[in-house]
């Protein structure tokens, strides 16, 4: 079901980057919006609402279809669905007692060097 949604969600945001792209901007953008760009079949004004209706439409189905992707996946954590922002108990070893170590002697019978 996961990886279902997965793909529909990935398909639909190519949908949706594709219909944002081919939208007429300020700055002329890719500039296919436009009623040159698509022949006599809609005029610029036609074309202009069903770019921006398909962008709605998707980007309401991108939402629902992140939302239902979160609530699938809100208990898969691997630290059991804890919260996020618990820091988990440090591992404390016990204290053991050991021995200083002796401190290292210099034999007598070795000369030094003075």
């Amino acid at each position: 079901m996961t990886t279902l949604l997965l793909v529909l969600n990935f398909l639909v945001t190519i949908a949706l980057i594709g219909v944002i792209l081919i939208q007429r901007s300020e700055g002329g953008g890719l500039g296919i919006g436009s009623s040159q760009g698509m022949g006599s079949f809609m005029t610029g004004r036609g074309t202009a609402n069903l770019l921006t209706r398909t962008t709605s439409v998707l980007a309401g189905v991108f939402m629902v279809l992140c939302l239902l992707l979160a609530v699938l996946n809100r208990g898969a954590s691997t630290n059991g669905g804890s919260d996020i922002l618990a820091q988990p108990a440090p591992a404390i070893a016990p204290a053991t007692q050991t021995a200083p170590a002796a401190p290292a002697t210099v034999p007598a019978s070795t000369p030094t060097k003075q």
